[in-house]
């Protein structure tokens, strides 16, 4: 069958007879996670003869387990999600009494259900996977795949044999590792994989780090009646977000009863008769009975024998890539989080879309990382589109607009909750485009996929106010903010990120 496919460096028309006879596979896949999955199925579609590798099921990784679907399926999103809307029903069942619900005072929760449950899904997505890599017609191997030549993947077996394969182009897609704080008594912590599975729900729960793996696991555990320490270094949480937005964060993880620990972080860990005894920099002694580190995650390249090939990495040994996934050896690609660009499912997945388009459709297809929507799953959840006001404020060549309109959700206004939800446009004076979007408040992540569609199409503000709106909505407050809230000259100096 005849079909264009990328030669060294170059669009060409091909087929099974000419220029392919060597090699045992068109495209070898090392990692069967998000953007390797998609790149796979896709370049098979495309007609190319693809196999991909990956590392027995276990729902905790390790250098020699992994599974099919990789971290969002079986130890990070989907999970993740499934434990955030369990958490959520604490504060469901508080509101509901002023709705007319009566409720016995004792709720109890059962971890071990949930715990069941949530795995049981991430087995069957798990198969789910291996069904849709099969129906596409892609080779699934079971095994530690590394590179031994620039067309060549070794596949370590779990029974300890080895077996080498050819391909014309290598495509590593294997994602990311939590990382451990580097303390004494770090072994007594946890990351994030473990916490997803842990046999027993903790009473005391102590969580260092800032970012939104940290804030979720917060939000997740204390609304399961755990009681929850957060300690991370900064003024605020969630480094690198809008600074109003991390501030309304910040206030309602503690009206929902975190302890938050700024401008702290941890310096020993020691086992005790009553748990483990948790000192920070500033002295200070608390008890735990578990402490997750959620500390960022390093691209997964350790055991790949990138220098044996040439493979280029950065000082974080993320792979190094071109505009098109390509890296420094002409045959090996990367995609996702190994290559530490946005590290989310969805833009793994374009990566990899992009990858099989340009290497076997005969479309070069360069990622395109601009306006990509993100949610931090607190509860209430955060999600935002586009530029900070910061950011916008540091890009700006005209004066920046913000519009910002804070308001208590019509919910609240009965179960007497007192969260206020927040949400902010950044608009660019001169041309009127709304540069960024957030949101801070209930269904923050379904209303930005919506507004995200928006900004990627170059809407301006004055189109936003020309919508009509749904009522009664949050999501209507949207297209409602016609009053300034402030106006920001250009060349002003951006308010750092605390």
């Amino acid at each position: 069958m005849a079909r264009k496919m990328l030669i060294d460096g170059e669009i060409s028309n091909s087929t099974s007879a000419e220029g392919e006879q060597n090699y045992d596979f068109d495209l070898f896949v090392i990692g069967a996670g998000s953007g390797g999955v998609r790149a796979a199925r896709t370049s098979a579609g495309f007609g190319a003869k693809v196999a991909i590798c990956e590392l027995p099921f276990n729902p905790i990784s390790s250098e020699v387990v992994g599974g099919v679907g990789g971290t969002c399926v079986i130890r990070g999103c989907v999970p993740k999600k499934i434990l955030v809307y369990g958490a959520s029903f604490r504060g469901e069942f508080e509101d509901a009494r002023n709705f007319g619900w009566e409720l016995s005072e004792q709720i109890d929760f059962n971890w071990k259900k949930l715990l069941h449950n949530k795995t049981q899904e991430i087995i069957r997505l798990n198969g789910v996977y291996k069904r849709l890599l099969t129906n596409a017609g892609v080779t699934m191997l079971e095994g530690e795949g590394k590179l031994v030549g620039a067309h060549a993947v070794e596949v370590k077996q779990p029974d300890g044999s080895k077996q080498q394969y050819s391909a014309r182009h290598i495509l590593i897609a294997t994602g990311s590792r939590a990382q451990r704080a580097n303390i004494p008594g770090k072994e007594l912590a946890i990351t994030s994989d473990e916490a997803l599975s842990l046999d027993e729900l903790p009473k005391r729960a102590v969580i260092l780090g800032g970012g939104y793996i940290a804030v979720e696991f917060a939000s997740i555990w204390r609304g399961m009646g755990v009681t929850v320490d957060l300690f991370y270094r900064k003024e605020l949480p969630l480094r690198g977000f809008d600074d109003e937005m991390r501030a309304v964060v910040a206030r309602n993880l503690e009206g929902r009863g975190i302890k938050l620990h700024p401008g702290t972080n941890l310096s020993e860990l020691s086992k005790t008769e009553d748990g483990i005894r948790v000192v920070t920099d500033h002295g200070d002694e608390i008890m735990a009975d578990v402490v997750l580190f959620a500390t960022g995650r390093s691209p997964n390249t350790k055991r790949l024998n990138l220098e044996a090939v040439a493979v280029e990495v950065d000082k974080t040994r993320a792979i190094k890539v071109d505009e098109y996934s390509r890296s420094s050896v002409p045959s090996i690609w990367a995609v996702g989080d190994v290559t530490n660009r946005i590290n989310l499912t969805p833009v793994a997945l374009m990566e990899g879309t992009c990858f099989a388009k340009t290497v076997f459709g005969g479309q070069p297809t360069k990622p395109d990382y601009n306006f990509v929507p993100c949610a931090v799953f607190s509860i209430p959840p955060l999600s935002v589109v586009g530029l900070s006001e910061q950011q916008a404020i540091e890009q700006a060549k005209s004066d920046v607009l913000v519009y910002a309109s804070t308001f208590n959700p019509m919910k609240n206004t009965i179960s007497g909750r007192q969260e206020k939800t927040i949400m902010k446009l950044v608009v660019d004076s001169e041309t009127d485009k709304v540069l960024g979007a957030s949101m801070c408040g209930p269904d923050a992540a379904e209303i930005m996929q919506g507004i995200a569609i928006a900004l990627k199409c170059g809407a301006t503000k004055a189109q936003f106010d020309s919508t009509v709106g749904i009522h009664p909505s949050a999501a209507e407050e949207f297209v409602t903010m016609r009053s300034l809230t402030r106006r920001v000259a250009a060349g002003s100096k951006a308010k750092t990120n605390l």
